[in-house]
């Protein structure tokens, strides 16, 4: 008996390991990505430089009535104390309108 050409192999292409198949969906991926140009870059940095360090500025100067506030009740300065007892009743205050609300 003859053989067949029908029975001949066929030929699967091979198939990408996990790692090649993450690396080229990733490539794909970050095709499809619209980048910001060069004057949107300057300027969002420019925003996030300028809010740190407003931020910065904000939370040393809280830092620092802070502890003069707590070295003059420690020294029982009554000016530094009134102000403690001020600065806790507005906290208190704050946390109270802001549970109301929800």
């Amino acid at each position: 008996m003859a053989k067949s050409k029908s029975s001949a192999a066929v030929v699967t292409p091979k198939e990408d390991n996990a790692v090649v198949k993450y690396f080229k969906e990733t490539r794909a991926e970050l095709r499809k990505v619209v980048w910001p140009t060069r004057d949107e870059t300057k300027n969002l940095t420019i925003i996030v430089v300028s809010v740190t360090v407003a931020m910065a500025v904000f939370l040393g100067l809280l830092d620092y009535i802070f502890q003069r506030v707590t070295a003059g009740v420690i020294a029982g300065e009554y000016l530094w104390i009134g102000l403690a007892v001020i600065l806790l009743a507005a906290g208190a205050a704050a946390f109270y309108v802001n549970s109301q609300q929800e």
